[in-house]
């Protein structure tokens, strides 16, 4: 029996061990991408007045659970609706002041839970999300009346290429991304930046080679201090926008701050985006 040097031994140990991680991180990785709230949030009505649940049956025969949220009574008529694609985390419980302060403006709004998130069946990953904002799509063009003439998507960061996928497919009338990312491996490339994210990533949600594709009025709003997504990635979103129509610098806000879920400023750019295409 070959006895290997102490030296050769050492470094089989460590090629094994890099190769175990790298299996536990290709099998586990989507843990590290999708943090959804699976409990079911109360109903919409409890939470906003005049919400509704609605259900969204998806191409792969699932039934997601959603709000529609109907302007208010008194609120300016703008006959636009809003599909809210959300980001990695929670579920739509966390966008509902988003939700209330659109509706306050004339909006519809439509806030969206993925599969797995929110009481939903099912686990996200990149296929199952697209799925999932195409029956949402269905429902406000089939069931609400809602004509893609009068129609946006807004993205939250995950969303955000989730929103841009869409509109390659349906384009709306206009696109909102809310603290966008070139593509997912190049967001865990920053977090993880001894790690070979892009030879092992499974969804890549490509927003830059998908943009091209993207011939509607776009609005891009980002934190300029925000610790996921880099602002620089967002910036370079802006610019291969092919029509964009703002950019939105939310000064010192980090990624998760009030300032990029409800603030003024968010709201405003939704809302002139919406009157510009209307």
């Amino acid at each position: 029996m070959v006895k290997l040097p102490a030296l050769a031994r050492v470094g089989l140990v460590v090629l094994l061990v890099l190769v175990l991680v790298i299996a536990v991180i290709w099998v586990l990785q989507r843990r590290l991408i999708y943090f959804p709230d699976r409990s079911a949030p109360p109903p919409a009505a409890q939470v906003i007045p005049g919400g509704r649940d609605v259900t969204l049956p998806t191409a792969d025969g699932l039934r997601l659970s959603a709000w529609l949220i109907p302007p208010p009574s008194g609120s300016p008529d703008r006959r636009a609706a809003v599909l809210v694609a959300p980001g990695n985390a929670g579920n739509r419980l966390a966008r509902a002041p988003l939700a209330e302060a659109l509706a306050n403006e004339g909006l519809t709004v439509l806030l969206v839970d993925y599969r797995g998130y929110g009481g939903n069946p099912g686990s996200p990953s990149e296929q199952g999300l697209a799925y999932d904002v195409r029956a949402a799509r269905t429902y406000l063009i089939e069931h609400a009346g809602i004509p893609d003439q009068r129609l946006l998507y807004y993205g939250e960061s995950l969303g955000a290429a989730v929103a841009t996928a869409l509109a390659t497919e349906h384009p709306p009338a206009g696109l909102v991304l809310r603290s966008p990312f070139t593509d997912l491996p190049s967001v865990g490339q920053e977090h993880y930046p001894l790690l070979p994210v892009r030879l092992l990533a499974r969804d890549r949600f490509p927003v830059m080679d998908l943009l091209p594709r993207v011939r509607v009025p776009t609005v891009v709003v980002y934190g300029t201090a925000d610790s996921i997504v880099p602002p620089a990635q967002s910036r370079a979103v802006a610019d291969h926008a092919p029509v964009l129509a703002r950019v939105v610098a939310v000064d010192g806000a980090d990624h998760n701050d009030m300032a990029l879920l409800s603030g003024e400023q968010l709201v405003s750019a939704v809302v002139d985006l919406a009157d510009r295409v209307a």
